[in-house]
């Protein structure tokens, strides 16, 4: 839409762009799950109930099968289960987390030092307690994604936040080399790799990109350029040694829990096929 950030964003746009996405996967007959990200201003309040209210549009508005909210602090927490309880799926997001660029100081890596890295964890374990099916891991060093990773039992989905997460997404604008302003290649984050250009390509580089995370290639160490000091990496090594068995009984209660629910082999929440689930 031309925002410099994605603050401006309104509720009512960003519906109007999940109804046509919705009609797009119908028309293909994907049978893909559509998560509609809630923008800046919809889901903050101490009031919960705002946030539920416009996670219901995004429902029957938009045709969205969940929806994504981003931080992972504990009142955000309460509102993820808020959504939840109220039978709308979420997802959430730790990290860089592009809505409020105002409070973290602009888009910058998260996660460098020991502590950061630590609470990260504690937010994504955090999300995961409060209902979230998967969380997205924007701008940390690999092996912080990594070991968030293996605490959760929900799937991650990475993007600048190496290849040891569960899934990966990229701005498909950047990956495909849509906008071809000749000062353009400065704002292509670091992480993104351009796997095709405009026009009759554009179907080439994604069918590129979903191979490459099938089978692991992406994102590779060139792709993952957010790194700790070797001694912040023996910081934050030593921090995950301290709650070790603790982190492992939540592993098992998680797994047990989500098990029991019957949740492992249904993907689409709403109006999944029940043959192949």
């Amino acid at each position: 839409l031309g925002h410099e950030t994605t603050q401006n964003v309104s509720i009512e746009s960003m519906i109007h762009h999940c109804q046509s996405v919705k009609r797009g996967l119908e028309f293909a007959g994907s049978g893909s799950m559509l998560v509609g990200d809630m923008p800046f201003g919809t889901y903050e309040f101490e009031d919960s109930d705002v946030a539920l209210r416009n996670a219901y549009r995004f429902v029957k508005e938009a045709g969205c099968d969940a929806v994504k909210l981003e931080g992972g602090s504990v009142s955000r927490a309460e509102t993820a289960q808020k959504i939840v309880d109220g039978g709308v799926a979420v997802m959430g997001h730790v990290g860089l987390t592009p809505q409020a660029i105002s409070v973290i100081g602009g888009f910058r890596a998260q996660g460098r030092t020991a502590v950061r890295a630590r609470q990260l964890l504690d937010e994504a374990m955090r999300l995961q307690d409060a209902g979230c099916f998967s969380v997205v891991l924007e701008c940390v060093p690999a092996n912080v994604a990594a070991a968030i990773t293996e605490t959760l039992e929900i799937p991650t989905i990475g993007i600048g936040a190496g290849g040891s997460t569960s899934g990966q997404v990229l701005v498909f604008h950047d990956m495909l080399g849509m906008l071809s302003h000749p000062h353009h290649e400065q704002f292509v984050p670091k992480f993104c790799k351009k796997y095709a250009d405009v026009g009759h390509a554009i179907q080439e580089g994604l069918s590129r990109f979903k191979a490459e995370v099938e089978s692991g290639v992406f994102p590779g160490e060139e792709y993952s350029p957010y790194v700790m000091s070797e001694g912040e990496k023996e910081a934050f090594d030593a921090l995950l040694k301290k709650d070790a068995t603790e982190r492992e009984r939540m592993h098992s209660l998680a797994a047990e829990k989500l098990s029991q629910a019957d949740e492992y082999e249904t993907l689409k929440l709403y109006g999944a096929d029940e043959k192949k689930t």
